[in-house]
């Protein structure tokens, strides 16, 4: 009981449910090595005991917690507007007579008695003096009680940005084809907004993990997506700068041709090379006074993380991406040895820098564009759910990240091994005693020029499942976080962006935490396929029960295409990759009943009409349902406008499948430009099915 009382304390659970009724013990080695990376030690009985009576100690010792929230205007609290829905419980309890003062983030001073009303959102330090000499003092997250909400009920296009190519693209999506898209979307499709993968910078090395969800940092955008002719001074080099470049951007074309023509997967490596050596040319354009000013400000506007994520790229330009290959001294990113280097390497730094200045003037252009075009959201962007353990993230912020641990999944009914996404988490207490500095910088780069932000695995803004380095994944565990402190800060964040919020909770989720997210005003994410009466009689659900707060749509990423789903071949391509459980007929019989029953249901609302199969037909009668549903915002998948049959990433994959390296195709795998998409019949046709004109007019379906 030691153990798990000490364990309670630092938020680490010594067992979890799968499901209803059902719980599981996590071994008590897992939970020792768990704290071990939290700074406790309970290795040994006396250990255990020590830790226990210093936690307790030091938790009683203290006048204020690390961090308190303090909601203003919450209506589901019950409070008039213009108040605060309550005190944080900590500041109740404090002894009588204890003196309060706040230092705004503004720097202003509030003493005496706090007019919390009054407070001003944003992060702010209260410091505590209690009459028997105790002090204390505390981050206070004033936020407002919900996120922005989306206007109306809007629909818009979901795509991986590397897998849209167009005419212009150097081998791969980039940030003029995003520009392109939205310009597109919003005028001739009356779209609201396109999502697309994190843009996250990814670790270098051959070959790069083609993966978006595991970079290097989260914190600034990956170079690779810029489009090169749309950087000022490309237009400026001469000579044989110029011969240089007109020779690269005809390379790039064999690339892009590769790809569109010839069949061959997009290649990020052979890309960045190109673009790598473009950028290199350019830098030796000089920037115009103005472009100067501008460069300086970026600089400044972001200071150390972005001279820390310049240093890493220069350290790893010289040395690799294995930090453990690295001179000692420069593993410590304040080390004097760390100075020495990034002075030595002072050039290439500058070049690190200007590029991601670069890559966030094309992200801002890209939601201009998606503005001007009417779009009521714009552009919504991906945050992964953690960084590569040997990225610019953790090297800058090694102390906010468990040493050891890896982020994952527990065994559920879809993986028995569970998962191993070998990200290292954050800390709940660093985050805490940094008052969530890391997390507060992270979104307020990634809301920069976003309309909407996704939050891959939203669950672990609660809790996430640690997995200790040399385990399984089975001999996990759950470490919580403070939600209450990091939806706070996501709230305020988002809203001095003005920007949607929409959480991905698929799978298994805990009690409460959509109820928790509802009241925040985060959208969930809800896939026709997985919408049944499961509490029930299994059947799907209605359009009109569906829960309005949330993005609807068929598919996602990480599941087949409507096309694929229909058909039936995702069956058929997990069968050879060997990844069914069951026999293939089992399999088979199982989705065409699944398939069957769902198609029945449309033609039962009047959504689909009798007749032979029509693969056509049957997609749009899918995303007629949606838009039948209260859905704040439906999402399209582009490939299913083209009838593309291949998922973008098949989970339990690596080198079985071409994972996150496929073009937009049609039914019969022939890549489709972006020029191309936006002259398709099929595709005309099934955004049409979306528009307000063709929604039925009452949203609560049968």
């Amino acid at each position: 009981m030691t153990l798990a009382r000490l364990a309670a304390l630092h938020g680490v659970a010594t067992a979890y449910s799968p499901s209803a009724g059902v719980t599981v013990p996590v071994p008590d080695a897992t939970v020792v090595e768990v704290l071990a990376a939290l700074n406790v030690d309970a290795a040994t009985p006396g250990a255990l005991r020590a830790s226990l009576a210093a936690t307790e100690a030091a938790r009683d010792a203290r006048l204020l917690p690390a961090t308190l929230v303090l909601w203003q205007d919450d209506p589901d609290a019950g409070a008039p507007p213009g108040r605060p829905a309550e005190l944080p419980r900590p500041l109740a309890t404090l002894p009588p007579g204890t003196e309060l003062r706040i230092t705004t983030e503004n720097g202003d001073e509030i003493s005496g008695t706090p007019r919390w009303a009054r407070l001003p959102l944003g992060v702010h330090t209260l410091r505590a003096r209690a009459r028997d000499g105790r002090t204390g003092h505390s981050t206070l997250v004033v936020a407002p009680a919900r996120v922005p909400q989306p206007a109306g009920h809007g629909y818009g296009v979901l795509v991986q940005l590397y897998s849209l190519l167009s005419t212009r693209s150097w081998g791969m999506g980039d940030l003029g084809d995003l520009r392109e898209l939205a310009d597109w979307a919003g005028r001739d499709l009356g779209a609201g907004f396109v999502q697309v993968n994190p843009l996250h910078a990814a670790v270098p090395g051959t070959p790069t993990d083609p993966s978006p969800y595991r970079p290097s940092s989260r914190r600034f955008p990956d170079p690779v997506h810029l489009r090169i002719e749309d950087v000022p001074e490309y237009a400026y080099a001469r000579g044989e700068d110029r011969a240089e470049l007109d020779a690269l951007v005809a390379r790039a074309g064999e690339l892009r041709e590769g790809v569109l023509r010839k069949g061959e997967l997009i290649d990020r490596d052979a890309v960045w090379v190109l673009k790598r050596q473009a950028l290199e040319l350019l830098w030796r354009v000089p920037l115009g006074p103005g472009r100067q000013a501008a460069l300086r400000a970026f600089r400044a506007e972001h200071g150390q993380a972005l001279l820390d994520h310049a240093t890493w790229c220069a350290f790893a330009e010289r040395y690799g991406a294995d930090r453990r290959q690295w001179p000692e001294g420069l593993r410590d990113p304040r080390s004097a040895a760390t100075a020495r280097e990034r002075d030595a390497l002072a050039d290439r730094v500058d070049l690190h820098c200007r590029l991601a200045w670069l890559t966030d003037e094309q992200l801002g252009a890209a939601a201009r564009a998606a503005r001007e075009a009417g779009m009521s959201v714009g552009i919504v962007h991906d945050l992964a759910v953690g960084v590569h353990p040997d990225g610019a993230d953790a090297w800058a912020q090694g102390d906010a990240f468990a040493t050891g641990m890896s982020v994952g999944a527990p065994p559920d009914a879809f993986n028995a091994r569970g998962q191993d996404w070998g990200l290292p988490p954050w800390r709940p207490d660093a985050l805490a005693d940094s008052g969530y500095a890391p997390y507060r910088d992270l979104l307020r780069g990634l809301l920069r020029h976003a309309g909407a932000l996704r939050i891959d695995h939203v669950m672990g803004l609660f809790r996430l499942w640690w997995v200790p380095e040399g385990r399984p994944p089975t001999e996990g565990t759950y470490v919580r976080y403070d939600a209450d402190a990091m939806l706070a800060i996501l709230a305020l964040e988002a809203h001095r962006a003005g920007a949607v919020v929409i959480g991905e909770d698929l799978g298994t989720v805990e009690p409460g935490v959509r109820e928790n997210l509802q009241r925040r005003g985060v959208l969930g994410t809800s896939v026709l396929w997985f919408e049944r009466d499961w509490e029930g009689d299994r059947r799907p659900l209605a359009p009109g029960t569906w829960r309005s707060d949330c993005v609807a749509t068929a598919t996602t990423h990480d599941l087949p295409s409507t096309a694929a789903r229909l058909t039936g071949e995702h069956v058929g391509l997990r069968h050879r990759l060997g990844l069914l459980t069951r026999p293939l007929d089992e399999e088979r019989a199982e989705d065409t009943e699944e398939v069957a029953e769902w198609l029945a249901y449309l033609r039962e609302l009047g959504l689909l009409e009798e007749g032979p199969r029509d693969e056509e037909a049957e997609i749009r009668a899918v995303y007629r349902f949606l838009r039948r549903t209260p859905a704040r915002m439906t999402g399209v998948w582009l490939p299913d406008a083209v009838g593309d049959r291949r998922p973008q990433n098949l989970p339990g994959t690596w080198d079985q499948y071409p994972n996150w390296r496929l073009p937009v195709a049609d039914a019969e795998g022939r890549p489709v430009t972006l020029e191309e998409l936006a002259v398709s019949p099929r595709l005309h046709a099934l955004m049409d099915v979306l528009r307000p004109s063709t929604a039925p007019p009452d949203a609560r379906g049968v």
